[in-house]
């Protein structure tokens, strides 16, 4: 027996109905275009570091190391994942395959210093200071790339990161006018939970990458030319 003192329960409004759809259409959308976006850019990514990846030992030589800039520790110190990639840098140094560091990090905030902290290790383990370059608004891989070129003026270069962030960064450098070869660090794979995030994480920065190459964005910085490179190749 209907209560007739009940309420009927209305039928949903067109705008609710039109949110609902707006919604669903939204999800599908993200179900279907991300994946599609990572795969199309891991292959772009892919096909354009092919053949510019070495090891330490078969790297041909070029004037300057780029390295990129990563986590710096609250006392200033490197983290293990920055302090590896220098190290590549120092033994490139050290062989002669390179003349001049460029180390291209986040100095955006007074108290927080990739570059200071990249030098000091460098000096630290033997790199002579006057080799070494600071560019102070490295913020991304296609920042520093591109600043690499148009700021210091370095056109052929090695640049050294992690391996699961290798070929982007070469690709990256490549696209935006660098003869850019890579090496690639494993060493810091032993931090198994930190080398998952950034291998996951890398997929959806291919992403940003494609689009940062293809929309030739300025960097957040740009500046005058500066002569740290040349200065320190001479």
């Amino acid at each position: 027996m209907i209560d007739p003192s009940a309420r009927p329960v209305p039928a949903p409004s067109r705008r609710r109905r039109w949110i609902v759809r707006l919604v669903i259409a939204v999800v599908v959308a993200v179900v279907l275009v991300v994946p599609a976006a990572v795969a199309g850019s891991g292959s772009w990514i892919s096909r354009a570091a092919r053949g510019h990846v070495y090891d330490l030992e078969s790297v041909p030589p070029a004037p300057v190391v780029l390295v990129l800039g990563a986590e710096v520790q609250p006392d200033g110190h490197p983290s293990q994942f920055l302090a590896a990639r220098l190290d590549l840098a120092r033994q490139l140094f050290e062989r002669g395959t390179v003349r001049a560091v460029l180390v291209s990090g986040d100095h955006g905030q007074p108290e927080y210093d990739e570059p200071g902290a990249m030098r000091r290790w460098l000096v630290d383990h033997g790199v002579p200071d006057e080799k070494v370059v600071l560019d102070h608004a490295g913020f991304d891989t296609y920042d520093s790339c591109l600043r690499a070129n148009r700021i210091f003026g370095v056109e052929q270069v090695i640049v050294v990161t992690q391996s699961f962030h290798i070929e982007r960064a070469v690709a990256v450098c490549r696209q935006v006018g660098l003869d850019a070869v890579g090496v690639g660090d494993d060493s810091v794979s032993r931090f198994e939970r930190a080398w998952r995030w950034g291998s996951f994480r890398e997929r959806f920065a291919g992403v940003k990458a494609v689009w940062d190459v293809y929309t030739r964005r300025d960097p957040v910085f740009l500046g005058p030319r500066e002569t740290g490179v040349d200065d320190a190749l001479r």
